[in-house]
C-alpha cells in the first residue's frame, strides 16, 4: 500500500510541477528578467563610478573583462526552470505520500480526500508560508554573496522550527480532544503553534539586503509569483492526491489498509 501511495504521490507531484512551471514561466520569469536588467545596470553604474574615480587620481583605467556565462539565460528560464520545478515537486509529492500513509486512519472523521487536503494545507503553512514570512524570496540583485550561507541556514532553521512546532501542535491536539473536544483542542494547539512561531520570529535575526533603489513593484511581483508557484503545487497535491489515494485504499483489503496506516 505504501509503495502504491508513493508512486501516486510522485506522479501527482510531477503534475503539480508542470502546473507550477507554467505559472512561474508566465508570471515569475519576467520579474527575474527585470531584476537581472536592474542588476546589470547597477553593476555598470558602479564600474563607471570607479573608473571616473581612478581617472581623477591619475590612474590607468582598465576595461573590465566580462565573466564567462556558464549557463545562458534562455537555458535557465527554460529547461533549467522546468527541471528544477518538476523534480522539486515530484520529491515533495513522494514525501507527501509517505506522510499521508503515516497519518491515514489516525484522523477520526477524515477520509483520504479530507486527509490529503488537510496535509496539503498544513504543509503549505509549515514548510513554505511561515518561513517565507520571516525570510521571503528575493530576485537577482538582492542579497550579498558573502551572506548566502547564513541566509540559507536561517531559512532552513525556520522550516525545521515550523515543522517541529506543527508536529507538536498535532500531538497536543490529539491529547486534548478527549477532555476538551475537537474544537477547543484545535484552538489550543493552533495557539501553541502560533506562539512558537512568534517567538522564533523574534529570536532569529532579520535579513534585509534589498537595495534602497530596487523597484518596490518588482520585489512585490516576484514574491507574489513565488507564493503562487508554491500555492499551485500544494493545492494540486492536496486535491489530486486524495482521489488516487482513495482508490488505492479501496483496492486493498481492509486489514492491509489498516496495517499500512499504522
Amino acid at each position: 500500500m505504501v509503495r502504491s501511495l508513493l508512486i501516486r504521490g510522485m506522479l501527482i507531484g510531477i503534475l503539480a510541477g508542470l502546473l507550477a512551471f507554467g505559472f512561474l514561466k508566465v508570471v515569475g520569469e519576467p520579474q527575474v528578467d527585470r531584476a537581472i536588467a536592474f542588476e546589470t545596470q547597477l553593476d555598470e553604474a558602479k564600474t563607471q563610478a570607479q573608473a571616473e574615480a581612478d581617472r581623477a587620481k591619475g590612474l590607468t583605467v582598465q576595461q573590465p573583462v566580462p565573466e564567462p556565462e556558464l549557463v545562458s539565460r534562455p537555458v535557465q528560464a527554460g529547461i533549467g526552470l522546468f527541471t528544477g520545478v518538476v523534480v522539486h515537486s515530484a520529491a515533495f509529492g513522494g514525501l507527501f505520500a509517505l506522510v499521508f500513509a503515516a497519518v491515514s486512519g489516525r484522523l477520526s472523521g477524515f477520509g483520504p480526500r479530507a486527509t490529503s487536503a488537510l496535509l496539503a494545507g498544513a504543509g503549505f503553512v509549515a514548510v513554505f508560508l511561515v518561513p517565507f514570512i520571516k525570510y521571503p524570496a528575493n530576485p537577482p540583485a538582492v542579497g550579498e554573496p558573502e551572506t548566502i550561507n547564513i541566509r540559507t541556514a536561517l531559512y532552513f532553521a525556520m522550516i525545521l522550527i515550523s515543522l517541529i512546532a506543527m508536529g507538536g501542535a498535532a500531538v497536543l491536539r490529539r491529547r486534548l480532544v478527549g477532555r476538551l473536544g475537537a474544537w477547543n483542542a484545535s484552538l489550543i494547539a493552533g495557539a501553541g503553534y502560533l506562539l512558537v512561531i512568534i517567538v522564533a520570529n523574534l529570536a532569529l535575526p532579520t535579513v534585509n539586503e534589498v537595495p534602497e533603489q530596487f523597484p518596490a513593484d518588482l520585489l512585490w511581483h516576484f514574491r507574489v509569483a513565488s507564493v503562487g508557484g508554491q500555492l499551485i503545487m500544494w493545492t494540486s497535491l492536496g486535491l489530486a492526491f486524495g482521489p488516487l489515494a482513495e482508490r488505492a485504499v479501496r483496492k486493498g483489503s481492509q486489514p492491509g489498509y489498516m496495517m499500512a496506516a499504522s
